[in-house]
């Protein structure tokens, strides 16, 4: 490759690249292997499983783009610097190379060994952490790691780039719409714009129109896995309910999985700021603490399989059994559903004509970067369309945020409602629903009409934000544990009262967030009863567990 004419150390930018001490490096030669390093020998390629902590002994070694196609190299490091990003930590596959610029030496600590270590050391542990949040942020901004090939108006091509950014999977989209080069590079490769989207990585694996799982197997997200004993407990549904209950759970000692059909944060995740959340006065996204708790879980031995949609729940020979929709069959011991729930959606004409391309019920980098400097309506009073509204508000040429009561103080926090409502990128239309929505292949216009008055009008609009309130996710639980009338999950006293045969009629059951199975629980929004915050679906999750160990204890 081409080298810069001086290899100049890159500067630590906001703790993105500390150096070790040589106390940290001394405990880190206890268990990893010094090796030679010669200029241009390759540490680490695109593509390959992340199988060790590399650090700088002696020499230097640049991160590298494209490494045999357009060689970027996004950094030089040297002495006591240690490489990677949060792919060490997760199992990823490395979305960049790592070549020796200057002869030297290095360390290689296995993952498996490095994950032990910052549980044992906290300073390292933090150290680590905070640097490799940094860098994957940075990768997602380079466009590091796999191409998403395709066009906007494609159902498809958009179903992969949002899995690509919920994951925070570095990437980058190439628009058949507007690249004009792009055309040259599909005839290079024997492809057509008619089997496109396309995923191409390393200039070499190409996936056409895959599925989310395929995807994911590519960059090395694992698929379910099975164990002869089974589980301990299987939590289905990795929002901040479930990924408390995976720390919690795996910290006590007991053998967890989580699973979940898209991301780990669940609708939290796709928060653009959680301001109310204790401990963060400055706020952070649902992105970041979704980010924060999944290496919190992994840390102590916890598995993650995403995607695994679950799709029937059984019961065999005292073990819950757990099909998932990607073919796996998990059986446990105890069961955690804490699936959520899912906006719900506008009854307008022509809505699924244009969700392929212009409705949204998430508001996160990915959907602003869709519509970017284009005129946008939020629809919604509560608070996910509140914060939506304020997001996009940096990035849109204009947010109308349509209100269908009298005053944004009705389902919205009033700390959130006075921002609003001062902000001057945003219009708030109260007493105001959607009625028609208007458009060839993408969303041009909306129909409103006051409620009050009944005028309709003609907003302009290049995407709809769509937050009008949830239902449970809980139709593939089938009649296996007893629902309330509007399909959420009945626990502690509700589902004694239900009529259910199957929890033992023993003092104190079920437990506070049992179902009316014995052994499979509840938490977060998905149950009857719960509070919508984040907050309490954390304090859910963490006390599940708690129930778990009694119900395992009874068991013996």
């Amino acid at each position: 490759m081409r080298w810069p004419d001086e290899l100049v150390e890159t500067p630590d930018l906001q703790g993105a690249y500390p150096r070790l001490s040589e106390a940290q490096i001394q405990a880190l030669s206890a268990c990893g292997e010094r090796r030679s390093a010669r200029r241009e020998d390759v540490l680490f390629a695109e593509g390959d499983p992340c199988v060790a902590f590399l650090v700088v002994l002696a020499g230097k070694v640049a991160e590298v783009k494209g490494y045999g196609f357009d060689d970027q190299v996004i950094g030089i490091h040297g002495a006591g610097r240690f490489l990677g990003d949060l792919n060490v930590l997760t199992g990823q596959a490395s979305f960049i190379t790592a070549v020796v610029a200057e002869d030297g030496e290095a360390l290689a600590v296995p993952a498996e060994e490095l994950r032990r270590l910052v549980t044992e050391d906290e300073t390292l542990g933090d150290l680590v952490l905070r640097a490799y949040l940094i860098r994957r942020s940075m990768l997602i901004g380079l466009g590091a790691g796999f191409r998403i090939i395709g066009s906007r108006y494609s159902p498809d091509c958009r179903r992969l780039r949002e899995f690509a950014a919920r994951n925070r999977l570095p990437h980058r989209w190439i628009d058949l719409e507007e690249d004009t080069d792009v055309e040259s590079l599909l005839q290079r490769m024997g492809l057509t714009p008619q089997e496109t989207p396309f995923v191409i990585w390393r200039g070499e694996k190409v996936l056409r129109n895959p599925t989310n799982a395929e995807l994911a197997k590519l960059i090395g997200l694992p698929a379910p896995a099975p164990r002869e004993s089974g589980w301990d407990l299987l939590v289905v549904g990795a929002g901040p309910a479930g990924l408390a209950a995976a720390v919690y759970g795996a910290s006590e000692g007991l053998t967890t999985i989580v699973l979940d059909s898209v991301a780990t944060g669940g609708q939290a995740g796709t928060s653009s700021r959680i301001e109310n959340y204790l401990g963060f006065p400055a706020g952070l996204s649902g992105g970041e603490l979704a980010e924060r708790a999944e290496i919190q879980a992994r840390k102590f031995g916890a598995q993650f399989s995403i995607p695994a949609e679950a799709c029937t729940l059984q019961e065999q020979e005292g073990h819950h059994v757990v099909t998932v929709k990607e073919g796996a069959v998990i059986q446990t011991r105890a069961l955690l559903i804490a699936t959520g729930v899912r906006y719900r959606k506008l009854d307008v004409p022509d809505l699924e004509r244009f969700e392929a391309t212009s409705v949204y019920y998430a508001a996160t980098a990915f959907e602003a970067q869709m519509c970017s400097r284009d005129p946008v309506v939020v629809v919604g009073g509560g608070n996910s369309a509140g914060q939506a509204a304020l997001f996009l508000a940096q990035h849109v040429a204009s947010v109308r945020l349509l209100v269908r009561d009298d005053a944004l103080t009705r389902n919205m926090s009033r700390y959130l409602a006075v921002e609003i409502e001062q902000h001057p990128g945003i219009q708030v239309m109260l007493n105001t629903q959607v009625r028609r929505l208007v458009g060839e292949q993408t969303l041009e216009a909306v129909v409103a009409e006051d409620n009050v008055t009944g005028e309709r009008f003609t907003l302009e609009a290049r995407a709809m934000f769509v937050f009008i309130g949830a239902e449970p996710y809980s139709r593939w639980l089938a009649d296996e544990v007893a629902l309330d009338s509007r399909g959420y999950i009945l626990t502690g006293l509700d589902a004694a009262r239900s009529g259910r045969k199957g929890v033992p009629d023993s003092a104190g059951r079920p437990f506070p967030l049992e179902t009316s199975r014995a052994g499979v629980f509840a938490a977060g929004d998905v149950r009857n009863g719960s509070i919508k915050r984040v907050a309490s679906a954390v304090g859910e999750g963490a006390m599940a567990v708690r129930l778990v160990h009694e119900h395992l204890q009874l068991r013996g």
